[in-house]
This record gives C-alpha cells, structure tokens and sequence, in this order.
C-alpha cells in the first residue's frame, strides 16, 4: 500500500502544485487500501518498479444524486509515474478500464475530475467522453465535471 499510495502522490502532484486538492495526492496508505476494496486495482510494472495503476468497479456504487446512470461501471486512482508520462501507459490503462468495465456488464462509465483540470478533461473528451452534470466531493477543493462514454457505441 505504502508505494502504491507514494505512486499516487507522485502522479497527481503537479495537480496539488497547481491547487487542486486531488484526493489522492495526499490520502494515507490506508485510504488507498479503502479505496482499492471499492473495486479491482490494476498494476503495472517495469521491471520491479511500480509505475502505474488504475482502480474499476462496475457496476460503480455511486452517492445518492451522483448524475451517473444506474449500472454504470467507473475507474478511479488513473495515475502513470513521470517519468512513463507520454509513453501511451495511460491510455493502454484507460482501455484496459473500459475492457473490464465492458466485461462486468456495464455499458456505461462514469468518471469525475476537476473541472479546473483543462488539460485532464480534454484528454478524456479526445476519447469520447462526453460531461453530463457536476459534483462536488467532501474530501476536494473544486468541482468535478463528471463524464461519461457509451461503451456499446464502440
């Protein structure tokens, strides 16, 4: 837990730097395992060094008023290290996400960031995600777009 959690600082620092409290560029060790309970963690490695991960649940047990279509699938803890950044690691994550979302049974994703994150959101929209409402987390300090993409539409 201790590296993985260290892997999600590192990944999601440059959003801290820019004052968005990401979730996990600061949770503990034992957010991280709490969180990973919620669903399916997925690793990769090179070598013997961690370098990226992704988090799937379907179907996603979103909060009440969450504007998520019910059976909607859902991936969190997206995070590549630096270094692999630009190496298409996080797109090949992405697919593997929607793959096993697919796979689940769930013919949709439903996703959140900050909406302050342009770049972040553009990413996601360039692969067919489409924002359909806003939410606002407890443990943030800014709203998040929530996306989604027909994964039958492929």
């Amino acid at each position: 837990m201790e590296e993985l959690t260290c892997l999600l600082h590192r990944a999601y620092a440059d959003h801290a730097a820019a004052g968005r409290v990401f979730f996990a560029s600061h949770q503990s060790a034992q957010d991280t395992a709490y969180r990973l309970g919620r669903g399916e963690c997925w690793v990769a490695f090179r070598g013997s060094a961690m370098v990226a991960t992704v988090t799937v649940a379907a179907p996603f047990a979103a909060p009440e008023g969450y504007p998520a279509p019910a059976g909607a699938g859902s991936f969190w803890q997206l995070a590549v290290e630096l270094s692999q950044r630009g190496t298409g690691l996080g797109q090949r994550l992405l697919t593997l996400a929607e793959e096993r979302i697919a796979q689940l049974g769930s013919g949709q994703v439903v996703i959140d960031t900050s909406s302050e994150a342009t770049k972040l959101v553009g990413w996601y929209r360039r692969r067919g995600y489409v924002p359909v409402g806003t939410w606002r987390w407890d443990v943030t300090n800014y709203d998040s777009v929530v996306l989604m993409k027909d994964l039958l539409a492929r």
